[in-house]
């Protein structure tokens, strides 16, 4: 039977079992969303802008495991998902993205609302199509799904032209993709793998670094297994924690230019580092020519590119991070490093990461998060509060954190939470953001409440883009240039630091909540934490925004200095140059 184009576009949906579709309409979709609406079994959630969608879907996507979907419509709704694309494909998210299009005959002739979103996304995406024929669409939409989720998970997008919409043609939507992503052969580096696993079983300072790779491959029981059978101490980066119980006696935290005194003296300590599903970015390795100095590099990741791209490794492995710890497990012993593990504890116990315990910290907010919530989503935007969550925040099996770990995007916290809540309903989801993130996308707080949606909202406000800042004051000179959040025309030209005559804040986030119809709280002491966290769990009904009034110049320590090694930390508390 002959269908439209737009019609096929909702059979290919169903077929690939989504059910919810994250979409803005506009003139070169408005067929699509037609076909949609006869489509009763279809939830479609319209956002308030493209790229609070899009940050949606990203949130939906990571927090379920099945793939995110948004539609949009041509020209600036497609080019508003551009951060978003980024945003997901650095850190491995599957999503399909629609976008409408002008007609074929329009395209390149500078048409209303055109642009050319497959050239623009082509480097930020795994896979980028216009439809050129009627009779590919079905083709076009199934590869789109199979790259966005096999392999090394990204985003795809499948820009369709509103006459392939309107044309009619075969409404077959097959089976199966003819193109096939090869997955890694393990029988290739069976080799590598008996290298890996006997300087392993030599190592006297082992450590296990684990990516986000690891979740992505569904491996997190496999390497809390690991790690228990072999005893060997793990690190994380930001977009692997949780991936072992932060509880466990094994993990020594967080690495990087903010990683914990404990794991980057481990990382640097260490005489075999064992990476898996990790692209060594520069926010983890400080300076590249010290880091691991004294290791033999073992690295474990399913893109060939990634490998030795920034670290090189003295034994690549090509691999799904799953298959390969399956394997692993065979092969791995225990091994007699009670000294080493204690080193490490040591470590942590006497330089810990630790905001003091007077008045309103992050660390006490979060904290409280810890306390009241024993299953949740937490999502954060990014910024100060993002590594303060990521440095206190405890995580196992029943709790997960979202967050740009790749990119870094602010407004991402918001939108994510609300695809978060809208994937797992049963389940709290908590919102960390800045005070600037979340003006970048607060129109979203509208889509939390026509939804329905209980998330609660913790704004961490101290008036400034905190971690900008925090470089002015630490390597700039406190010259605070265009951080300051309060700032008014009539403000002295320069200005050091906060004082008493400052303005007031814009916006009041209380009553700005209130005028969306969501609940508002401001919280300024810190033994208000926990009530205002128990009022905001009983409201079942729509989102509660949360402002914590916190120090204005509290700072994220360790931090390490730009170009720096890792083992030489500032910690706030003393300079631990070395």
């Amino acid at each position: 039977m002959q269908i439209t184009g737009a019609d096929l576009f909702v059979k290919a949906l169903k077929e690939e079992q989504v059910r919810t579709l994250f979409a803005y309409p506009g003139g070169q979709a408005i067929d699509l969303f037609d076909a949609l609406y006869k489509e009763p079994d279809m939830e479609v959630i319209l956002p308030r802008h493209e790229q609070g969608l899009i940050h949606a879907a990203d949130g939906y996507a990571r927090s379920t495991g099945r793939v995110g979907v948004c539609l949009v419509t041509s020209g600036p709704g497609a080019a508003n998902l551009v951060t978003g694309i980024a945003t997901a494909n650095y850190d491995s998210v599957p999503l399909v993205c629609f976008t409408g299009q002008v007609p074929r005959n329009l395209i390149g002739k500078d048409a209303f609302q055109e642009v050319d979103i497959v050239g623009i996304t082509r480097s930020i995406t795994k896979y980028a199509v216009t439809v050129q024929k009627r009779e590919d669409l079905a083709y076009v939409i199934q590869e789109a799904f199979y790259a966005a989720k096999t392999g090394k998970p990204g985003v795809a997008v499948v820009d369709l032209p509103k006459d392939i919409q309107r044309a009619f043609g075969s409404g077959i939507y097959p089976a199966e993709t003819a193109v096939r992503e090869e997955r890694p052969d393990l029988g290739k580096d069976q080799g590598r793998l008996d290298q890996a696993a006997a300087l392993l079983a030599r190592a006297r300072r082992p450590v296990f670094l684990i990516g986000g790779g690891v979740r992505i491959a569904g491996a997190q029981k496999e390497m809390l297994r690991l790690a228990e059978q072999t005893g060997v101490p793990v690190v994380t980066t930001i977009m692997g924690k949780g991936v072992i119980p932060t509880s466990s006696s094994l993990y020594a935290g967080n690495i990087g230019i903010h990683g914990s005194y404990a794991a980057n003296m481990a990382v640097s300590g260490c005489d075999v580092l064992f990476a898996i599903g990790t692209r060594f970015n520069d926010r983890i390795t400080g300076s590249p020519e010290t880091f691991a100095g004294n290791a033999a590099i073992i690295h474990i990741d399913i893109e060939p590119a990634s490998i030795s791209r920034n670290i090189a490794a003295d034994v690549p492995i090509v691999a799904d991070a799953r298959d390969a710890i399956h394997i692993l497990l065979q092969k791995a012993k225990p091994l007699e490093i009670g000294e080493w593990r204690e080193e490490i504890r040591r470590w942590k116990a006497e330089y810990p990461i630790d905001m003091g315990h007077f008045g309103l910290t992050p660390q006490r907010v979060i904290q409280a998060i810890n306390d009241l919530f024993s299953e949740a989503v937490i999502v954060t935007d990014v910024g100060q509060n993002q590594l303060w969550t990521t440095q206190f925040l405890a995580l196992n099996e029943r709790k997960q954190m979202l967050t740009s770990g790749g990119l870094g995007t602010m407004g991402y916290g918001l939108p994510a939470g609300i695809g978060a809540k809208i994937g797992n309903p049963q389940k709290p989801v908590v919102v960390v953001t800045g005070d600037g993130g979340m003006q970048m996308n607060i129109q979203e707080l509208a889509t939390a409440v026509v939804y329905e949606l209980p998330i609660i909202i913790c704004i961490l406000n101290n008036g400034y883009l905190g971690n900008v800042r925090q470089w002015q004051e630490l390597f700039y000179g406190r010259r605070y240039s265009s951080t300051c959040m309060r700032y008014r025309k009539s403000c002295p030209p320069a200005c050091e630091r906060p004082g008493e005559n400052c303005p007031d804040y814009t916006p009041d986030f209380v009553r700005l909540a209130q005028s969306y119809g969501a609940r508002g709280i401001r919280v300024t002491e810190s033994d208000a934490v926990e009530d205002a966290l128990r009022n905001a769990k009983q409201n079942e009904k729509g989102p509660v925004v949360i402002e914590f009034i916190i120090d204005r110049e509290a700072n994220v320590m360790p931090i390490v200095p730009p170009g720096k090694p890792l083992y030489e930390m500032i910690t706030g508390k003393e300079n631990l140059w070395r």
